[in-house]
């Protein structure tokens, strides 16, 4: 099974680049997008022509802000937007059930506007995990995947040095990440391919960033241990275009 997570930065934009077009070639079993900045009766049709048999919007209160979009040739038991991590309604979560399985597509907040909105992003981190460990309890592999906001290592962004009074490589964000992993969570790109560097997920629109390759790697796939023996691959697509992220993905057993 291939599963895809890309921040789309605005579907309506991408859709107007023609930017899904690879999708069709793809073929993924579940594509994930964030913050696709619609209502769902925004989202253009057409998209691409692979056929999905589950669609899944949750889209945020404010207009042309935030979401998440699930699709899937999977049939999904149950979904939930988990509105007691996204408080403020922002359309942060998809959370999708399947077998023994849950599936979270998931844009968390950005820390940078300001110390209450960095607070803010550290307590859906906490609330966040709090959950998927609730879940794991019951018996279900996890799979995380989506826009984290942080880059976790020195390796995982151009310049770290340079960023390290930024929120999105705070010490305090990426000792998150850290408490994921030894909860028993995988960062499968890096469990795949080590610590290859000039791998990112996001380019500032700025100076030439994507260009000159001066990212970050702020988009992941991250699976509970329990998961492991199925996983087969990680990558970045980081060839396609259209949006400030590229999307990233895993081929796994499901």
């Amino acid at each position: 099974m291939k599963l895809i997570s890309w921040n789309v930065n605005g579907i309506r934009a991408v859709a107007n680049k023609n930017a899904f077009a690879w999708v069709d070639e793809f073929a993924p079993n579940v594509l994930c997008l964030q913050e696709i900045k619609a209502e769902a009766e925004q989202i253009p049709e057409p998209l691409f022509s692979h056929t999905f048999t589950c669609k899944h919007v949750n889209s945020a209160s404010k207009k042309g802000y935030s979401g998440t979009m699930s699709f899937s040739t999977l049939p999904f038991e149950k979904t939930d937007t988990a509105w007691h991590i996204d408080h403020t309604h922002e359309g942060r979560i998809l959370e999708h059930h399947f077998g023994d399985v849950a599936l979270f597509n998931v844009y968390f907040p950005n820390g940078q506007q300001s110390e209450e909105r960095l607070a803010h992003k550290l307590k859906f981190y906490s609330d966040f995990l709090a959950h998927t460990e609730a879940l794991r309890k019951e018996g279900k592999g996890i799979i995380i995947c989506g826009d984290v906001n942080t880059a976790h290592r020195a390796i995982d962004l151009k310049n770290p040095k340079a960023n390290e009074d930024t929120s999105g490589f705070l010490p305090i964000e990426r000792a998150w990440i850290d408490r994921l992993l030894e909860k028993g969570y995988i960062d499968t790109f890096r469990h795949i391919h080590g610590d290859i560097t000039d791998a990112y997920s996001w380019w500032s629109y700025r100076f030439g960033a994507r260009e000159r390759n001066v990212g970050w790697r702020i988009d992941y796939f991250f699976i509970s241990k329990e998961l492991e023996p199925r996983l087969r691959d990680a990558f970045i697509l980081s060839h396609i275009g259209g949006s400030d992220h590229c999307p990233v993905g895993i081929e796994i057993d499901l």
